[in-house]
């Protein structure tokens, strides 16, 4: 029979349990703001695959592995929360020509360089994205037409130098090939928890119908919650089967070589997921975008 004694070492020992369990959710909250996951702390990837697709969060946003449809893993960028149904940011309408983009009610680490203008131009249908860094361009023909309020934030964070001097922090592997960036506070190490720097703002996923991630593909990094995607990005060098739950807002047309060769090179400081820190160095110089004649 139970003493007295025997029950309240029951009851610490659960509350233990308890405290150690909320730990570790924070843990792999903050770790998820990295890939396909973009803002505030955007992640949000892949343990394969869904350990790592909680990665692609970002802004605490990057992409999230486990949001993968084949697999069972996901990506990471640091963990963006989308803000409440009614305050958050709503998708293009086209009645006015506008975007909802509004802030990031998270608390996350921003670069705060302001927010988008609201009004868009759907003209040209395409522009080229040019990231210069130093292991060359990284070229990217962006699909203004059926993703504007995407391209229309990452121009005006273009305009801002906003990701100039970055690093990308987030390099996945064979079963999730994709380079994660955009984090402006990423140091890219191995040791700290980059993915959740976001610009402060976040916006609506577009362009999701029929999504895949296929080698080539640049997609935003968020959160798993719709309405989370902020500044960090995520290039693909491979195929990944995510849900279709991150914007792809363009094509890589430069650069992939330099995408093979950083994936070759492999990682550094990397968690159970399968990703890390990449061992070669990719830093962004500059970013500019350009209609495409």
């Amino acid at each position: 029979m139970a003493t007295g004694k025997d029950r309240q070492k029951q009851l610490a020992r659960e509350h233990y349990e308890r405290q150690m369990q909320r730990r570790i959710e924070r843990e792999q909250r903050a770790k998820r703001t990295a890939i396909i996951g973009s803002t505030a702390g955007v992640v949000v990837v892949v343990g394969g695959i869904v350990a790592a697709v909680a990665l692609l969060g970002g802004n605490g946003s990057e992409p999230d592995a486990s949001a993968s449809a084949s697999a069972s893993a996901q990506p990471s960028a640091s963990d963006t929360a989308s803000a409440s149904a009614a305050a958050g940011p709503k998708p293009y309408d086209a009645a006015s020509g506008t975007c909802g983009y509004a802030p990031d009610s998270t608390g996350g680490q921003a670069k705060d360089v302001g927010m988008p203008p609201a009004k868009v131009d759907l003209k040209p249908a395409t522009k080229t994205m040019t990231i210069a860094t130093n292991l060359g361009d990284i070229q990217v023909d962006l699909n203004n037409a059926k993703a504007p309020c995407t391209v229309n934030s990452l121009q005006f964070l273009a305009d801002k130098k906003y990701y100039d001097g970055s690093k990308c922090h987030r390099l996945g592997s064979d079963q999730f090939p994709m380079l994660q960036c955009g984090d402006p506070f990423a140091k890219a190490d191995g040791k700290s928890q980059d993915g959740a720097g976001g610009p402060g703002y976040v916006m609506a996923e577009e362009n999701l119908e029929g999504a895949q991630y296929k080698r080539g593909v640049m997609a935003m990094a968020k959160t798993s919650a719709p309405g989370s995607t902020g500044s960090q990005f995520f290039l693909v060098y491979g195929d990944i089967g995510l849900t279709p739950d991150y914007t792809p807002v363009g094509t890589i047309t430069k650069g992939l070589d330099i995408l093979d060769k950083v994936n070759k090179a492999g990682i550094i400081g990397g968690g159970g997921d399968g990703t890390g820190a990449p061992k070669q160095s990719v830093e962004i110089k500059s970013v500019t975008i350009a209609g495409k004649s």
